[in-house]
């Protein structure tokens, strides 16, 4: 397996790792095991390897390095994770999931990354898989090169109450079936646009529309 090598996993069973990338659609297509029970294991030892991280490196109370365990583990942390990794080109996914371009899909391409962790563990174990981590999540979080706000409409509103401004989402165009449409969403701080989100659902826009206002408040806030 090309992606094993590339990654320098010393892998012994090649088959934990197919799991860990197979969909539950893809699953069922061939009746096969998705990687629903190596993401929960996974799931489980990312969060102690981060625990024992913030632990050691950062010298904050319990809440705040919760907090921060929280937006290193959440799902666009690990989208991105994955994504970065190549992870979700690899994924097996069934031919609605495929026409549904799932290999972006910020859920599945997140639940990858931890199921995959969770074959790492049970193929080699527990300091192979911390060095996995190490090596490949912890600059990340140090270089601060991804983005760790899991909500970002909840940031916005707070920035907004903060100056006591009015906040409005508008869709402003809908396309696509009625299975598979696309919202197209624009959100005015005191009525001027300041961003715009598109996706398959209201709510995934409206936190791309957010995210995008946080880039122009910020930008604004600097000149």
């Amino acid at each position: 397996m090309q992606l094993l090598e590339k990654l320098n996993i010393p892998y012994t069973n090649v088959n934990l790792y197919e799991e860990a990338l197979t969909h539950t659609s893809y699953a069922n297509e061939m009746n096969t095991t998705s990687y629903e029970r190596l993401e929960y294991l996974g799931d489980a030892v990312l969060e102690l390897i981060m625990s024992e991280y913030l632990y050691k490196t950062c010298d904050e109370s319990e809440g705040k390095m919760t907090k921060l365990r929280s937006s290193y583990v959440c799902e666009n942390a690990l989208y991105e994770y994955s994504c970065l990794l190549g992870l979700n080109e690899e994924v097996k996914l069934g031919k609605g999931e495929l026409e549904r371009d799932g290999k972006h899909n910020k859920t599945i391409v997140a639940d990858i990354f931890e199921s995959f962790i969770g074959a790492i563990f049970l193929d080699c174990g527990f300091d192979v898989v911390k060095k996995f981590i190490y090596d490949n999540v912890i600059p990340l979080i140090e270089n601060k090169t991804i983005d760790f706000i899991e909500d970002y409409k909840s940031v916005l509103q707070e920035l907004v109450q903060t100056d006591r401004k009015s906040l409005d989402y508008e869709v402003i165009n809908e396309s696509g079936p009625a299975h598979a449409k696309t919202f197209d969403i624009i959100v005015k701080i005191d009525d001027i646009v300041y961003g715009e989100g598109v996706a398959h659902s209201k709510k995934e826009a409206e936190q791309l529309a957010a995210k995008s206002a946080l880039k122009k408040a910020q930008s604004v806030a600097k000149d």
